[in-house]
């Protein structure tokens, strides 16, 4: 936005003249002021931090919060064990939607990924290439990169319009760009994972992840959603190269087992550990001696409830006076 246009939205958000605010991350800055702030959404939670969480909820006295995502990371999965968080759960996929295909293929099989593009370029259907960096770097060598991928993939379709989309674009490129294959202009459309959210087109049937080892599990249901959203037929092939980790092993099997996102989102919890639940880190192996809290679910739930009973025997007061003289009264609004 200008700055002049930024100016004036700030000051009808803080007068409260702006009943309802949508808007990015920057909502969470200090210079946004709100009126009075009583319901916060935040769409695609996983693209958030806890800070930046924490920042939101500063803004208020007292507000509701729902937070939405169609794959919850690992931290904010622990969280609805512990019972902070009341979970909805829209287990069916919406109307007009069709299941996809997912297929794991190694590099040297890039004939048969052509061939399948090929394919769907042939059937008027466009294709999703999706690389993770812009371009190469001395420090990722071995990684394939956007741009060179676009090059690539002209030669490889001579006859079809292969176009790229990439975050360091600017803004209005970037619109130019989706805009023409929204309406069909662009039948292989080269791009990083700035296409992860937000994107619809229903004529799109083939998503190609490249170096899909090197993408969170995450990111990979996120981008394989781009897909499957007419009635065709529709495929997501998960390219690698190299040996892969046991965890990339891991949630490429993920990706093969299942298109449940909370399913997934549980192999994420399982592979990378839930994190911090009274910190800052979304995910990685808790502080606890003893407990793990996949193989111990089951008890989670007596262990809060005791835990409740024993603050309450101690007194509301007493608790509260022991968490002002520590650094548990910021980590426990960071559980949020």
């Amino acid at each position: 936005m200008t700055r002049d246009v930024r100016e004036a939205a700030l000051g009808r958000i803080a007068s409260g003249q702006a009943q309802l605010v949508m808007g990015t991350h920057a909502l969470t800055e200090p210079r946004v002021v709100f009126h009075r702030l009583v319901l916060a959404v935040v769409d695609e939670q996983h693209r958030f931090g806890v800070l930046q969480r924490e920042a939101l909820t500063a803004k208020a006295e007292s507000l509701d919060l729902l937070v939405m995502t169609a794959t919850p990371i690992p931290r904010t999965l622990a969280l609805t064990a512990y019972g902070d968080l009341d979970v909805s759960r829209l287990d069916e996929l919406p109307p007009g939607r069709s299941p996809v295909r997912t297929l794991l293929r190694n590099a040297t099989a890039r004939r048969e990924v052509v061939d399948l593009v090929r394919r769907e370029v042939a059937q008027q259907h466009q294709v999703y290439v999706v690389f993770p960096i812009v371009e190469e770097s001395e420090q990722l060598r071995e990684v394939r990169a956007a741009v060179a991928g676009l090059e690539e993939w002209r030669r490889a379709l001579p006859r079809a319009r292969v176009e790229l989309l990439h975050g360091q674009m600017r803004a209005a490129e970037r619109e130019v760009v989706m805009g023409r294959f929204t309406r069909g202009e662009i039948e292989v459309l080269v791009a990083t994972t700035v296409i992860e959210v937000g994107i619809d087109v229903p004529n799109a049937t083939l998503m190609v992840i490249e170096h899909a080892e090197r993408l969170g599990l995450a990111q990979l249901h996120q981008l394989r959603g781009r897909v499957g959203r007419g009635a065709a037929p529709s495929t997501c092939v998960l390219v690698t190269h190299g040996r892969l980790t046991p965890d990339a092993r891991a949630r490429l099997d993920a990706m093969l087992a299942t298109q449940n996102g909370f399913v997934i989102a549980e192999q994420d919890l399982a592979i990378r550990g839930p994190g911090e639940l009274l910190g800052t880190r979304q995910s990685g192996l808790p502080r606890f001696r003893v407990a793990d809290l996949v193989r111990d679910q089951d008890l989670i739930e007596p262990a809060r409830a005791e835990a409740e009973r024993f603050v309450m025997d101690r007194g509301c007061d007493e608790a509260a006076r022991w968490l002002a003289s520590t650094d548990w009264e910021r980590r426990l609004r960071l559980a949020g």
